[in-house]
């Protein structure tokens, strides 16, 4: 189950990277504009951006399992759809479709470890498949390099066609399936379009704001359409009798907390990598795949250290890591401030990394699994599609405005003195937002990822003429594999 999980959001998280290494290959092949690349980027992302939270309520609606095999199925498809395309457009609506795909196996995947494993194993899970799944991003630039020299671009994208396969097999031999049973089969499409749409148009000013500008009428308009589109959301998830995203949610005061800090930490770590592989390229002399793996050391701790991570946080419970790490970002941010003109990678960029490594290792896994576990489990979708537009969300706002924050602009990123002046101002604002991030962790309920586990039964008096019992295993419906009781309901337990 938790490789099938990791296998479909590894897929997602791969192509958000290899992608990058093939461009140059793709423009040259396909005579694309500068233009043309840069949909061949955002269209993914505005897919995946604004359809995840809509994902979620559909897996808590119709079956976790089920929208999660078709995320992965049509992934796969679209996959091999982008690896055959003859042309720039071609390319650019398949990866819109692509993003579809990546948008309805994302949060799924996170909301069958919460529903299908036992209370205080949750955390640990959620850490081995932060610390897996994102193995994936940091392969990505080094397996585009290889692909595209080997062979061609396309490579880059039909490597997702046998992985997606061995992800559906994994997924219908060994996944039960779930959904929340007290929601209402029907789904308001109304306010999902409205959601889809707020979220969409959102993403595209965000996207298009750095490029074009804060004033031009296309990243004016997406912005107005986004947000009127967010507030007749809103208006229609408190009126409606059938909610995508449950007003009790946000009853819960640490899933509410979870969600800000999410916002902030992932606004950092979008703005801080997009810089760092810029100052690195321009005014360390990288040449791009080295700087790609100047990185490498954070995920490789993200690998060691996740599920140990997670496991603490079940233990201990979640504030101290939420509150440390953000500290050690802060002190990573301020070291990266170090990584200027001349700087070597042993004595400037390495501690940096590491301690940045260090600081997502202890904060990733017990932020995912206190979101979660904040929002009742029947929710488990919603509540991850919530937490993912929250985190692009953040991440999307800080490539745009961190940068200009910092006085960056047009051509400056070719200037290195400039360069290395905005990037020594970002890091500063970025570490005052880890800062803030570890003060509002101190309000978080600290058993959250206690209270959902089940007190153990009184035992009862034995009987005297009482039959032995046998012990209580699930028999999976797909396979003869017996396994622990899952967090599902009686009634499926029963059939």
């Amino acid at each position: 189950m938790l490789a099938a999980t990791i296998t479909g959001a590894g897929l997602a998280m791969l192509d958000s990277t290899i992608v990058n290494v093939a461009l140059p290959s793709i423009g040259a092949d396909l005579h694309a504009s500068i233009s043309g690349l840069q949909w061949i980027l955002d269209g993914y992302l505005l897919a995946l951006a604004s359809l995840v939270l809509l994902a979620g309520a559909l897996g808590d609606r119709y079956g976790r399992r089920r929208v999660f095999l078709v995320g992965v199925i049509w992934f796969g498809t679209m996959s091999g759809l982008c690896g055959l395309a003859w042309t720039t457009e071609v390319l650019v609506a398949a990866r819109v479709l692509q993003g579809v795909g990546a948008a309805l196996l994302t949060p799924g995947s996170l909301a069958i470890l919460q529903s299908a494993f036992v209370p205080s194993d949750r955390a640990r899970a959620i850490g081995a498949w932060s610390g897996l799944a994102g193995l994936a991003t940091a392969l990505g630039p080094v397996m585009g390099g290889v692909l595209v020299q080997a062979g061609s671009w396309r490579l880059a994208f039909l490597v997702n066609l046998p992985v997606a396969a061995l992800c559906v097999w994994l997924t219908v031999r060994f996944v039960p399936e779930s959904c929340d049973e007290t929601a209402p089969r029907s789904l308001a499409w109304g306010g999902a379009g409205m959601c889809a749409l707020g979220l969409a148009g959102l993403t595209a000013a965000l996207v298009e704001m750095p490029v074009r500008g804060a004033g031009d009428p296309v990243v004016v308009s997406a912005a107005v359409v986004g947000v009127l589109a967010l507030a007749l959301f809103v208006l229609t998830q408190t009126r409606g009798q059938a909610p995508l995203v449950p007003a009790d949610m946000f009853q819960d005061r640490t899933f509410v907390l979870a969600n800000v800090y999410t916002f902030l930490v992932y606004a950092v770590l979008g703005g801080t990598f997009v810089l760092l592989v810029v100052q690195l390229q321009t005014s360390l002399g990288y040449p791009p795949t080295a700087a790609g793996l100047a990185g490498l050391p954070i995920t490789l701790l993200m690998l060691l250290l996740s599920a140990r991570s997670g496991r603490l946080a079940q233990r201990f419970g979640p504030r101290a890591q939420l509150v440390l790490g953000p500290l050690l970002l802060a002190v990573a941010l301020l070291l990266m401030r170090r990584i200027v003109p001349g700087a070597g990678y042993l004595d400037a960029v390495l501690p940096a990394v590491v301690t940045f490594g260090l600081g997502l290792a202890c904060l990733v896994a017990p932020l995912t699994a206190t979101a979660l576990a904040a929002a009742p489990d029947r929710h488990a979708g919603v509540a991850s599609g919530v937490n993912n537009a929250i985190a692009r969300t953040g991440s999307l706002l800080a490539v745009a405005v961190l940068p200009l924050a910092a006085g960056l602009r047009g051509a400056d990123y070719a200037d290195p003195t400039v360069l290395t002046t905005g990037w020594r101002s970002a890091l500063l604002a970025a570490a005052l937002i880890t800062v803030v991030a570890a003060l509002i962790a101190l309000g978080v309920d600290n058993q959250v990822l206690a209270r959902a586990v089940p007190a153990p039964p009184v035992a009862a008096e034995p009987q005297a003429a009482a039959e032995p019992q046998p012990a209580i295993t699930q028999q999976c419906l797909h396979c003869d594999v017996a396994s622990p009781p899952t967090q599902m309901s009686a009634a499926r337990r029963a059939a």
